[in-house]
């Protein structure tokens, strides 16, 4: 009877330390540290075996595409990074000259970011409004539901 209950612990152990190595592996894979230009390039040796994410705005006139590749630079502080982008994934439409980006990936020995994702916003759907400029149109006012507008009418 003992022999049986050894088996079954070392069989729990087993599963359990599989478990606990595929949880830590599979942390360690897609963990990634946010970085400036400026700190990406006064970092150690380390930086080039770390994933990384480096943010800045897109340089005017940097952008070369060919499908899914593109090569441009991000310019943050008056420091600029080359970036090549070959991910799976075409880059958002969001993404051109002067817009903020987002790049993740890793820092090669040559000097450049070798992106594997792609994230843009464009900042000035989000800014105040200009004086002078004409506002935002407004959405058109959703329909109520005939029991809606019913049970009102009550």
């Amino acid at each position: 009877m003992s022999n049986k209950y050894a088996k079954f612990g070392l069989v729990m152990v087993v599963i359990l330390v599989s478990l606990g190595y595929l949880a830590y592996t599979g942390v360690r894979d897609t963990k990634s540290y946010y970085v400036t230009i400026k700190e990406l390039k006064s970092m150690d040796d380390s930086v080039y075996s770390k994933r990384l994410r480096v943010a800045g705005n897109v340089v005017p006139g940097s952008i070369k595409r060919q499908g899914s590749h593109v090569e441009f630079q991000l310019a943050e502080e008056g420091r600029t990074l080359p970036v090549v982008y070959t991910g799976t994934e075409v880059p958002p439409d969001t993404f051109k000259d002067d817009s903020q980006a987002l790049a993740e990936g890793t820092f090669g020995r040559d000097g450049v970011f070798h992106a594997k994702g792609l994230q843009a916003k464009c900042a000035s759907k989000y800014a105040p409004q200009q004086p002078g400029s004409a506002p935002a149109t407004p959405a058109p006012p959703t329909q109520q539901s005939s029991l809606t507008s019913s049970a009102v009418a009550q």
